[in-house]
């Protein structure tokens, strides 16, 4: 059986030395298998295989110098591709990430099956074919966000309703900001089409670049280019200072007004289950029509986004939720 390497995308068995597949039991019964190989030069590397297709957990490194030894940014940082048309911009992506050191690349259901082995998207790479290789390919955008607590969708037009809009160098502060807490996502639309407004309404900001307006038309991958180069030189910066005193000011006005520390950021799936539960309440009570829910639900996705949900809060919204429906029920049971 012949897997993937960490460099060059195929490996031969007198390249590496004999792998040991071990399966490891998940949720529903189903299995992942790790292969570890051990080469003499970089030490023990998993691959990990699920049959489920939702993002691996595991340890990413940069192959270049300057960020190899930080933590944080680099390697919280996923690039998520939705519905990528054309291999060769899926490969010029994963290039624009390697140049930048970034590594983590997430395609939502690809034109091209198994693009990463289109020999027009290994073409387009250029070299950075082992970023292409590792590329994680999931069939919609809540599962490219699983484990994600903030995410910025890269917008080419600026929209009257969703998150908060920002300029990529102000985008790549907050980035910046976030990755200290946790998994950010860098989110970008399909060539032709772009994001959805369901998709742009899954994530907590929007950049938008401000191009010039007679020809504003960026390729996929430039625009890859633009946000890796802002946030590599955000998280490389060595004059952070004023982001620093700024989370540390956040953080003392929420002590000193909550009387506790902040606490842990949701993660995407948990905010989209919140999402869930509160429109449910919502229609339960006839404040919401469901047949015309006007801009109710995204005025509030806009609402929360501001405000950077915490794991406790979202438990208290639901909760909020809960009961909502318990006396709705109740209240509906004993009507005539």
């Amino acid at each position: 059986m012949t897997l993937p390497s960490a460099d060059s995308g195929m490996a031969t068995a007198n390249e590496w030395h004999r792998p040991h597949i071990v399966c490891l039991p998940v949720r529903n019964s189903l299995y992942r298998i790790a292969a570890i190989r051990r080469p003499p030069e970089v030490g023990a590397t998993i691959r990990v295989f699920s049959l489920q297709s939702a993002i691996v957990d595991h340890t990413h490194h940069s192959s270049d110098p300057a960020v190899a030894d930080l933590r944080g940014g680099f390697t919280s940082t996923r690039f998520v591709l939705v519905e990528p048309s054309h291999p060769g911009n899926v490969g010029a992506a994963a290039r624009a990430l390697k140049t930048m050191g970034f590594s983590r690349l997430v395609l939502v259901s690809p034109r091209v099956p198994h693009v990463q082995n289109d020999p027009e998207a290994i073409a387009m790479a250029s070299g950075a074919d082992d970023v292409l290789a590792s590329a994680h390919v999931v069939p919609a955008l809540a599962d490219a966000l699983v484990g994600v607590h903030w995410s910025v969708a890269l917008t080419a037009r600026l929209r009257e309703y969703g998150p908060p809009q920002w300029t990529p160098r102000a985008a790549a502060v907050l980035a910046h900001e976030q990755a200290v807490h946790g998994e950010i996502a860098l989110v970008f639309g399909n060539e032709r089409t772009g994001l959805s407004n369901e998709d742009v309404e899954r994530c907590s900001a929007l950049a938008h670049i401000p191009a010039n307006p007679a020809y504003s038309s960026l390729n996929l991958a430039q625009a890859v280019q633009v946000l890796a180069y802002e946030l590599r030189t955000e998280y490389l910066s060595g004059d952070d200072a004023t982001a620093r005193a700024l989370a540390a000011a956040q953080a003392s006005v929420r002590q000193a007004t909550q009387g506790e520390p902040a606490g842990s950021r949701a993660a995407s799936d948990e905010i989209e289950s919140m999402f869930t539960h509160l429109e449910s309440a919502l229609v339960a009570l006839d404040f919401l029509d469901p047949a015309n829910p006007k801009k109710l639900m995204s005025r509030l996705r806009r609402l929360f986004a501001r405000s950077g949900l915490e794991r406790e809060e979202v438990n208290i919204v639901r909760g909020i939720a809960k009961h909502i429906l318990l006396k709705t029920k109740r209240d509906g049971g004993d009507a005539p």
